[in-house]
Order: C-alpha cells, then structure tokens, then sequence
C-alpha cells in the first residue's frame, strides 16, 4: 500500500512538473512571439482598461495571439502591476515581452503644448480646441463659467496662466492642463512678490501681475523690461497716466484691425490708460517669470517717455521735449519693416 502510495505520489509529481515544464514553455513562447504588424501601430489604453481586456482585443484585431498564457503571465508575474493609461507606440520590431515592458514602465506617448509669452486667454483657448490628443470638456463654457469649474469662480482668466510647454497623454482633459499652467502661475508670482523691491506703487501681487502683462506686450527685449518698469512705476507715483497702446488695443478686443488711431486713443474704455488713471483692472496678457521680475524690480531712473524706434527697441527720454525729438525721428517718418516689439517666434506644438 506503502509502494503504491509512493508511486502515486511521484507520478503526480511528474504530471506537475510536466505541466508546470508545457506552462513555462507556452509562457516564453507567447512572449518572445513578434507582434503581428508591417507599420507603426498607435495603441490606446482607456482609463480602467484591464491588461487581459487589452489583451484579448490585440489578439482580436491579429496582432498577437496565445493571449491566454499572456493573462496568466500577467497575473502571476506582474500582480498589482498597474496599467497606465494612454497611447503606446507599437512598431513591427517589438516582441509580446517588449509590449509588457511600455506597460510596466508606463511609456506612454506625450505630446506637447505650448503657451507663449503675451498671448491673450483668448488664444489659449484657441490652442486648446486644436488639441486633437486632449479630452476637451470647456468648449461650450464661458470664461466665467470655466473657471468656476477649474475651481476659481469670480477669478478673471486674463494672465492667470504660466506661459510654458506642457507635456500630456492622449485622454487628459484640457482642464487638468489648465490647472497645472494657473499653479505655476500662482507659484511664480508668490516666489517673486517674495524678493520684490521695496517702495513699490502695488498693493498686491496682482497689481504687479497686471504691470507685468504691460510690460511684456511693450517689449520683447529682455534688456529692456526692467527700464520699461522704471518708467510706468514713476508715472505711477507722480500720478502720471500710463497711455500705454497695448492696453488701448486690449479694450478693444476683436475691434482692433492693426491700426491704431487717435479715436481709439480717445475712447473710454476701462482698459485705456490714455483716459483712466492707474493701471487696468485686469491683466492683458500671459507674462513669463522675466516681466514679473521686471515689473518688481523696476530700473532706477529718470525717464518717463520711451518710443519705440521699428526693430522693437525703444529710445527712452526724460523730458517731454526730449520724447517728442524721439517721436518725430521715429514715428513720423516709419521705416517699411518697422515693428513696435521684435517679431513673434512661431511654436511648434505637437
């Protein structure tokens, strides 16, 4: 009985070893097979899809086979293991087993936006809608009505976004990128309302956001930012109205055809610092960390005029007289290519 036992037991023994042996073998061989492709394949992986449901759909679509033996694999190898969701790039090379790899690394495919320096929410927005690769939720919402959902209500959009690239994966939503470009924002100017000058004409750091916005839409030239603040910050103090034209053009919206004239410099709108005195009541534009810094952190001087001379630079005069000898030899005799700022750079988003 004892023999018999024995038998029994070492031929189960056997059997296991046997089938753990074809088990191990059906393993490596679904694994090591090539996927099934003759071009690039972009494979997207839905929030909550599982490794067997994505599994059994490559095997549906031919791309691989044995998906059976890879579930199991999966799941005694790679438990708790999660799966990124996304768009993996599949390419005729690849193996099964180097499949398993982008996932369990999470190598999922970014793309890239990016918001530039001076741009307007307007076209932020703009930007966004062409995002094919993004889950766009705020299209039929107005600004007001988008910011309540970014968590913000009563908060006007205008400059409240860190101009940046931004990296993101097939099915996040133009409201997690929104997020991330406001925090930045905020983390900005927090750090530079930090180590700010002292004696500033600002009560708070979006007073010094709104002067930043004016700053980066009269000049592109880094040497420049600092002076440009030194003038409008003594204006300020002496009481002096900023009469700045991109405030001018910014109230007036999709009026503005790209020529300014001296109506539009007479108009009353909240926005036209040739008519109000003291800055707009929001900002104009997106500013990046150099207008903040500028606007904080003005040059020391006299000046209280500057022209721009049609390369984007300015000439800068403390004397009325002086800015009008500036503004005959400048602006009434323009150059063909002359441009008030340097011309814009072209992004490349993806």
């Amino acid at each position: 009985m004892i023999r018999k036992l024995l038998l029994l037991l070492e031929g189960g023994v056997l059997v296991a070893g046997l089938l753990l042996v074809f088990v191990a073998w059906q393993q490596h061989s679904a694994l090591e097979q090539p996927l099934n492709l003759t071009e690039e394949l972009m494979l997207e992986v839905p929030a909550g899809a599982t490794p067997g449901g994505v599994l059994n759909r490559l095997q549906a679509d031919g791309v691989l086979h044995d998906a059976f033996w890879l579930r199991l694999y999966w799941r005694f190898n790679l438990k708790g293991q999660p799966l990124h969701s996304g768009e993996y790039r599949l390419t005729p090379e690849l193996s099964v087993r180097d499949l398993l790899g982008l996932w369990r690394r999470g190598e999922v495919v970014q793309y890239s936006l990016t918001l530039v320096e001076g741009w307007s929410f307007r076209q932020v927005r703009a930007a966004l809608e062409r995002q094919s690769k993004l889950e766009l939720t705020l299209s039929e919402l107005s600004d007001a009505q988008l910011m309540a959902r970014l968590g913000y209500p009563d908060v006007n959009p205008e400059g409240r976004f860190f101009p940046d690239t931004y990296r993101f994966v097939r099915g996040m939503s133009d409201l997690d990128l929104l997020k991330q470009a406001y925090t930045r924002l905020e983390q900005v100017l927090a750090d530079e309302w930090q180590g700010r000058a002292d004696g500033l004409p600002y009560k708070s750091p979006y007073d010094a956001l709104i002067m930043a916005s004016i700053i980066e839409k009269e000049t592109g030239v880094p040497e420049e930012r600092g002076e440009i603040a030194g003038v409008f910050v003594r204006r300020l103090r002496i009481g002096m109205r900023l009469q700045t034209d991109p405030t001018v053009i910014y109230g007036l919206g999709e009026r503005y055809n790209g020529k300014l004239t001296r109506a539009h410099l007479r108009e009353p709108t909240a926005y036209n610092t040739y008519v109000i005195d003291g800055m707009p009541p929001t900002p104009i534009a997106m500013v990046g960390r150099e207008a903040i810094n500028a606007a904080l952190h003005p040059v020391a001087g006299k000046s209280l005029y500057f022209v721009a001379r049609g390369d984007g630079s300015h000439v800068f005069s403390d004397s009325l007289e002086a800015h009008n000898r500036a503004v005959r030899e400048y602006q009434l005799t323009r150059r063909e290519d002359y441009r008030s700022t340097p011309a814009p750079v072209q992004s490349n988003n993806q």
